[in-house]
């Protein structure tokens, strides 16, 4: 955006538009001449100013009210923005250098993901690639003034957009790469650059004092700009008018859901608050690869999308690694990683609003691609820093485990999932231990039931574990709890395994098949995780009692009996009870 040119308020001319491009050539050429042997560097991301005093903080809103007509370019400016602000969050600047905009983000070209966005040229709103970064450089003026920093380079609007900062001489024009935005302080200082769903907010922190040394001269007094943009400003007769109109259709928006393996629960609620115009975006089509796991059902009117290599390269990718371990973790979340890059590059510029399943979450906020949108999450795990802090415990009361220790994701990873949720609208879940730990943020929804079993009888008591021998799934606690005397057969689905800290090496079982779950006395499940209780779920709906922690998330029921804790005294207890029946009559028998 900039504002150097200031022609009559007659309709523009393609003679004009020629004479101003020929003139920004020329002063870009000046400029990079005038810098060949010395420019600015480029400025790194850190952390080690993290922590600094903050010298200033600067927020200015994202969106307004507008109409259908002038959203397109609004939401282009956002998606600037949003692609903006990557190249200036964290970075450090040591004392003495100088900050330069352009330096630091580089030229806004397509390639890199910029596009159509509102840009004052020559007294007119017109659509143009990078347009709307005028937000950014006069919010960074303004911070740099409010943190006392010296102002190297600076350049006002020539004209005034009403309502807007250039009213008190606090705006700053950029134009690539002659019109810039520059500092420098005697302290080391640092930039962090956000957009939440709706603002733009820039702080700066610094360890020492910036010494106050603005030199900006007083511009000319700048005359009153449009309030309209190309799209509005109803000079029909500008030869730039057909073209805007043409590629930017009015519209206000639609939703996109980011979606990875499909539980019926979310599937249900997504299709029940989807509307037309929506996209849907998920990573192969389950029904035509023939994926259960990916066949989400999106409603009629809206736009389907997947990210198909991405999800065969992350499936071929997973069959090559451990069953188990660190390295198989490391591996999955590279894996969701991948395909979160894939989703961001999915996105139109005029997605507003997001739901998004939360594996996905952490990495689409590291990309920012969740800025300047308001999103709701999909909660099918526990976040990252609780399910490590309950790991934890369950490691601490079996250090003997190879497999408790596995799961410790990057530091910073935690941390931007902590930051995605805490900024989330909506937090959804059928998970009721998941919910709970939310508190008033979540919407719980009901577990989809399934069909009930037909049942069968069998000779002898039998408990059904519907999991592997992992610490996790509370296998060391079952094991004690057999250890101390239950008057039942123990069948065991699972068959990854602890290794040689195998809890039952001396506990009389059998390995189990899905069918078996029939024909089981109870169901047990004492898990310290537990995400998808599917087979708990299925024998509460087929009559079938279960023993399980609140760890599972459960939903109330008859047949359920819950322990707080993989406890293996009070296992017992509640299992001896829930067996007596089914002793009694087996006996009969």
């Amino acid at each position: 955006m900039h504002a150097d040119h200031t022609p009559d308020r007659d309709s523009p001319t393609r003679l004009q538009a020629l004479v101003f491009h020929l003139k920004t050539r020329a002063l870009q050429a000046r400029r990079g001449l005038r810098e060949l042997s010395f420019r600015p560097p480029a400025h790194r991301a850190s952390s080690l100013l993290v922590d600094a005093p903050l010298l200033a903080v600067k927020r200015g809103p994202l969106w307004r009210d507008m109409t259908p007509a002038e959203f397109p370019l609004t939401a282009g400016k956002v998606e600037n923005l949003r692609r903006a602000v990557r190249a200036f969050h964290g970075i450090e600047i040591p004392a003495g250098q100088v900050f330069s905009f352009w330096r630091q983000l580089g030229r806004t070209t397509r390639s890199k993901g910029f596009t159509d966005g509102r840009e004052l040229r020559e007294g007119c709103m017109v659509p143009a690639i990078g347009g709307g970064l005028c937000q950014l450089s006069g919010l960074l003026y303004q911070a740099a003034l409010a943190a006392g920093l010296e102002i190297v380079e600076r350049h006002a609007h020539s004209r005034i957009i009403p309502g807007s900062s250039a009213e008190q001489d606090l705006d700053a024009t950029v134009f690539w790469n002659y019109v810039d935005l520059r500092f420098k302080s005697d302290s080391p200082w640092r930039i962090e650059a956000e957009l939440s769903a709706s603002e733009l907010v820039i702080r700066i922190r610094s360890t020492g004092a910036a010494k106050i040394a603005v030199a900006v001269p007083a511009p000319a007094k700048p005359r009153p700009a449009p309030s309209g943009d190309c799209l509005t400003c109803g000079m029909l007769e500008c030869f730039r008018h057909p073209a805007a109109t043409a590629d930017h259709a009015p519209a206000m928006g639609h939703s996109a859901f980011l979606l990875d393996g499909v539980w019926p629960e979310f599937d249900r609620w997504c299709r029940g608050h989807s509307r037309e115009g929506d996209r849907w975006i998920t990573p192969l089509d389950g029904r035509r690869w023939k994926k259960p796991n990916y066949k989400w059902s999106p409603p009629p009117g809206v736009t389907t999308r997947h990210a198909t290599l991405a999800t065969l390269l992350r499936s071929f990718r997973q069959r090559r690694i451990p069953a188990q371990g660190a390295a198989r973790q490391r591996a999955l979340l590279e894996g969701e990683a991948a395909l979160a890059r894939q989703y961001a590059a999915m996105l139109d510029p005029q997605c507003r609003h997001i739901i998004v399943s939360q594996n996905l979450l952490p990495h689409l906020w590291r990309l920012g691609a969740l800025g300047g949108r308001s999103f709701d999450v999909l909660v099918n795990r526990w976040p990252m820093e609780e399910l490590q802090r309950r790991l934890d415990l369950a490691k601490q009361a079996h250090p003997e485990s190879t497999t408790l220790g596995d799961f410790r994701a990057d530091p910073e990873l935690l941390r931007a999932e902590k930051e995605a949720l805490a900024a989330a609208a909506r937090l959804v879940t059928p998970h009721r231990a998941m919910a709970k730990h939310f508190g008033d943020r979540a919407w719980l929804i009901d577990w989809e039931m399934p069909k009930p079993l037909e049942t069968a009888v069998a000779t002898t008591p039998t408990v059904f574990f519907p999991a592997s021998k992992l610490g996790r799934k509370g296998a060391f606690e079952l094991a004690s709890a057999f250890c101390s005397g239950i008057p039942a057969q123990l069948k065991i689905l699972g068959r990854a395994n602890e290794g040689t800290a195998d809890p039952f090496a001396d506990i009389d079982h059998s390995q189990a098949s899905p069918a078996d779950l029939a024909s089981a006395s109870a169901v047990v499940l004492p898990a310290w995780i537990e995400h998808q209780p599917r087979l708990a779920l299925l024998a509460l709906a087929s009559g079938i009692p279960v023993v399980a922690t609140e760890a599972c998330g459960l939903p109330e029921h008859p047949q359920l009996h819950l322990l707080s804790s993989p406890d293996p005294v009070a296992m017992r207890t509640v299992l001896t009870a829930v067996l007596k029946p089914a002793s009694v009559s087996c006996a009969a028998c």
